[in-house]
C-alpha cells in the first residue's frame, strides 16, 4: 500500500487548536499501514476501519492473522473480522 502523502502547506491545527481536517484524514489513512496488536480473537471485541490488520499474539496456525473485511455487521464496528 502506498502512503498518502501529506500536503506541508497545509496547516495541521485550525483555528481553535483542533487537528484539521486535511490532518485528520491524513492520519486516518495511513493509519490503516499500521497493524492492531492484541490476544485472542478481534471478532466482537475491538473496533477498526475496514482492511485493518489485527496481529493475535496469543494465537497459533489459522488465527494469528485477521483482516476486517466487513466495515461492520448490524452498525457493530466490533464485527466483521475474518482470520487469514
Amino acid at each position: 500500500m502506498n502512503q498518502p502523502n501529506y500536503n506541508h502547506s497545509l496547516p495541521i491545527v485550525n483555528a481553535s487548536g483542533g487537528s484539521s481536517d486535511a490532518f485528520r484524514k491524513w492520519m486516518a489513512t495511513t493509519q490503516l499501514g499500521t497493524p492492531i496488536i492484541g490476544d485472542g480473537s478481534p471478532e466482537g471485541v475491538v473496533e477498526a476501519r475496514q482492511f485493518q490488520l489485527y496481529i493475535n499474539e496469543s494465537g497459533t496456525t489459522g488465527s494469528l492473522l485477521y483482516v476486517k473485511v466487513n466495515p461492520d455487521v448490524g452498525g457493530d464496528r466490533t464485527q466483521g473480522w475474518i482470520a487469514v
